[in-house]
């Protein structure tokens, strides 16, 4: 993605996990791990939306840290229908960002992976940032979040997703009374809007 990027292997639950970590040109603010869709429909750290996650991220002056779930590229393992994922996502973070502010990003079936890896953090760590893009709220059980993240979070989704409804997401975040960013006309993939979907994100490190 740029001069600093660096891939390498992490040891994993289910065995090595394939990593990208891109720094920030000056100190960095912490790191940002970002989970990518659905490993069994294409999903992979280089998701064109997880790419932008991750730009966004490095231009906000944090490191963005990207791997591959169980089963996918290096990845050792095979998918686990989230629950192994959570565990993936859970070593990159004891690995990467053992201490230090921490923010987590999730796309699709990433946001719910996301979602269930920040109950298990918190509150004994911390998460700095929360963004939710795509959040697969009518497919799997995403977590509902502590009323204390709600304030760090940005949730995203397009208008007109034809792959998560956009009803299912603020059936989702209507009880915690959640805000949900939409993007009108935005499809599940964003295409053509990926640099309105960076802004926001970026908008949102930077407030």
């Amino acid at each position: 993605m740029n001069s600093k990027t660096e891939r390498f292997q992490l040891q994993g639950p289910a065995g090595a996990v394939e990593v990208l970590r891109d720094s920030p040109e000056d100190a960095s603010r912490g790191v940002a791990v970002i989970a990518h869709p659905h490993p069994l429909f294409g999903g992979t750290m280089d998701n064109k939306v997880v790419q932008t996650l991750a730009r966004a991220f490095v231009q906000s002056g944090w490191t963005a840290v990207r791997f591959n779930f169980r089963g996918v590229g290096a990845t050792a393992g095979v998918h686990d229908e989230g629950r192994g994922e959570a565990a993936d996502l859970l070593s990159v973070i004891a690995s990467t960002a053992p201490d230090g502010p921490l923010a987590l990003a999730g796309f699709s079936f990433g946001s719910f992976v996301a979602s269930r890896a920040l109950l298990t953090l918190w509150p004994a760590r911390a998460v700095e940032k929360l963004v939710l893009v795509g959040t697969a709220a009518s497919r799997f059980d995403v977590a509902t979040l502590p009323p204390e993240v709600h304030d760090r979070t940005l949730v995203v989704h397009g208008e007109q997703d034809d792959t998560v409804p956009l009803q299912s997401v603020l059936d989702w975040a209507r009880p915690q009374s959640l805000p949900v960013t939409v993007v009108p006309g935005g499809a599940h993939f964003f295409h053509g809007q990926l640099p309105l979907l960076k802004n926001l994100v970026v908008r949102h490190l930077r407030s």
